[in-house]
C-alpha cells in the first residue's frame, strides 16, 4: 500500500484508473461520504502493486510506500531502476512487523454504541481505556454504564482498562489531586474505591490520568502510585497511566511527573504526545514530528522503553485568523476536517518540517479560518517513530474519533499484541 497525494485535475476515478483500484475501495479506506476530492489530499491506496506514474523514481516510490529504497529494489530485482517508464508495474515489499501495543480510549456513550466500536476496533487493540470515571474531594467514583462495553472489549480479546481522572465541569482540577496526594486517609479511600471497581466490573487494569499535577507534588504522586501498584498486582490488575509530554524537566507545569520513578512503577506509561497547539494556544500543528521524537528519547533514556506507548491524536484544531485569545480554536476530528476542505474545496497543505496537514478557508461569517489536522501521512510518521525506536507500542485519543485509514498503518508496521 502507498499514500497518494491528490493533484490538479484528479478525481476519485482518475485515481482509481491510476492504480487499478475500484473507487469504492479508496472510498470505504479513507472513509470518504463524497466523490470529490482536493489538491493536496492524502489517499491511502491499499493494493501492493504501484502503477509507475510520470515523474516516478524508486525513491519518490520507496516514501510513498513508507518501506526502504533498499527493499523496493529487493523485491523488483529485474527493475532497472533507471529505466522505469509510466505504466510499469513495481512490487510494494511488506516490513517486518514488530509485536506492539495498541492503547486507545473510548468515551463511553450507549450500550448500542459502546459495544459496535469495540467489535469494530478489536482486532487492533491491545488496551482500552473506558473514559472516564472520576472522583471526588472524599474520594468517591462516579458511576458507569460501562458494563456492555466490558463485555464487548473481552469478546474482541482486548482488555477493558477503567480510566480515572481528576477530571470536573471546569476541567481537570490540580486541586482535588493535591487533596488525594496529602490527605491518607481520602487517598487510602480513593484506592480502595478503584481496586473495587475495576474488580467487581470485570475489568483487566486501572489507567490513572491524573493531569496537572503540581511540582509540589511530585513526589507525593510517586508514593501515590507505588501504594496503587501494591494493591492492582495483588488483584491481578494492570497499571498504566498518561502523562504529558516533555523533553526535559525544567518546565514548571510538568515537573509533577517524574518520569524515571513513575516509569519505574507502571506496567505502561502513556505519554500524550500531542496538544503543543491546542484550542487555547496561537495555530499550529497539534504534534509535530520534532517535539513528538525528542519527547520519545527523552522518555527512552529515563525508562524501560517496552513500557511507552507513545500516544497520537486522531484530531487538530480549526482556529480563527488572525488569532485572539478572545475566541479559542475549537478541535475537529480527521474526517471533520476532511470534509469541512472538501465541502469548502479548498486546497490541504502539508508541512514537512512537522508532518501535519493544513488548510484554509472562509466560513460564512466571512472570517478567515485556518485548520492544522493529523492525516494519514502524519500517522505514518508517528508509527514509524514507535517502530523504529521499539517501543512498546501507540495509543491514540481517542477511538471515538478514529482516522478509518489507522488500522492499515497500524498492520503495516506492528502485530498487535493480545494479552
Amino acid at each position: 500500500m502507498f499514500v497518494y497525494t491528490v493533484k490538479a485535475g484528479d478525481s476519485l476515478f482518475a485515481i482509481s484508473q491510476k492504480f487499478d483500484v475500484p473507487v469504492n475501495t479508496l472510498r470505504t479506506v479513507n472513509g470518504l461520504t463524497a466523490t470529490n476530492v482536493v489538491v493536496g489530499q492524502a489517499l491511502l491506496v491499499t493494493t501492493n502493486v504501484y502503477t509507475v506514474q510520470p515523474g516516478d523514481s524508486l525513491w519518490t516510490i520507496s516514501r510513498m510506500a513508507y518501506v526502504s529504497l533498499d527493499a523496493v529494489r529487493r523485491a523488483n530485482p529485474g527493475i532497472d531502476p533507471n529505466q522505469l517508464r509510466p505504466g510499469q508495474k513495481i512490487n510494494l515489499p511488506a516490513l517486518e512487523r514488530r509485536v506492539a501495543t495498541h492503547f486507545s480510549y473510548s468515551q463511553l456513550r450507549t450500550p448500542a454504541l459502546d459495544q459496535a466500536i469495540i467489535a469494530d476496533n478489536a482486532p487492533y487493540l491491545t488496551y482500552i481505556g473506558l473514559f472516564e470515571t472520576h472522583f471526588n474531594w472524599n474520594g468517591d467514583l462516579s458511576p458507569l454504564n460501562d458494563n456492555a462495553a466490558v463485555l464487548a472489549a473481552w469478546r474482541g480479546r482486548v482488555t477493558p482498562v477503567l480510566t480515572v481522572t481528576n477530571l470536573t465541569e471546569t476541567g481537570f482540577n490540580s486541586a482535588l489531586v493535591q487533596r488525594v496526594l496529602n490527605t491518607p486517609d481520602v487517598q487510602q479511600h480513593l484506592i480502595d474505591n478503584m481496586i473495587n471497581m475495576a474488580t467487581s466490573r470485570g475489568y483487566g487494569g486501572i489507567n490513572i490520568d491524573f493531569e496537572g499535577v503540581l511540582p509540589a507534588d511530585r513526589n507525593a504522586f510517586v508514593m501515590f502510585l507505588q501504594a496503587l501498584k501494591e494493591r492492582t498486582q495483588a488483584a491481578g490488575l494492570n497499571l498504566s497511566i498518561a502523562v504529558p509530554a516533555k523533553t526535559n524537566d525544567t518546565v514548571p507545569w510538568v515537573r509533577g511527573y517524574d518520569y524515571a520513578a513513575i516509569g519505574a512503577i507502571v506496567d505502561q506509561f502513556f505519554i500524550m504526545a500531542y496538544d503543543w497547539h491546542h484550542a487555547g494556544s496561537e495555530p499550529g500543528p497539534t504534534a509535530p514530528i520534532q517535539d513528538v521524537q525528542a519527547t520519545v528519547n527523552y522518555a527512552a533514556s529515563l525508562m524501560d522503553r517496552s513500557k511507552i506507548i507513545m500516544g497520537t491524536p486522531f484530531y487538530g484544531y480549526d482556529w480563527q485568523i488572525p488569532y485572539s485569545s478572545q475566541n479559542p480554536g475549537r478541535a475537529i476530528t480527521y474526517q471533520a476536517a476532511i470534509n469541512l476542505a472538501m465541502a469548502e474545496q479548498v486546497p490541504i497543505n502539508y508541512s514537512s518540517d512537522d508532518h501535519a496537514a493544513y488548510f484554509y478557508y472562509t466560513d460564512d461569517s466571512g472570517q478567515n479560518r485556518v485548520v492544522w489536522f493529523e492525516d494519514v501521512r502524519s500517522l505514518f510518521e508517528k508509527a514509524r517513530i514507535v517502530y523504529d525506536s521499539r517501543l512498546g507500542g501507540i495509543g491514540t485519543w481517542q477511538l471515538n474519533f478514529a482516522m478509518p485509514q489507522y488500522p492499515w498503518v497500524f498492520t503495516h508496521f506492528f502485530q498487535i499484541r493480545k494479552v
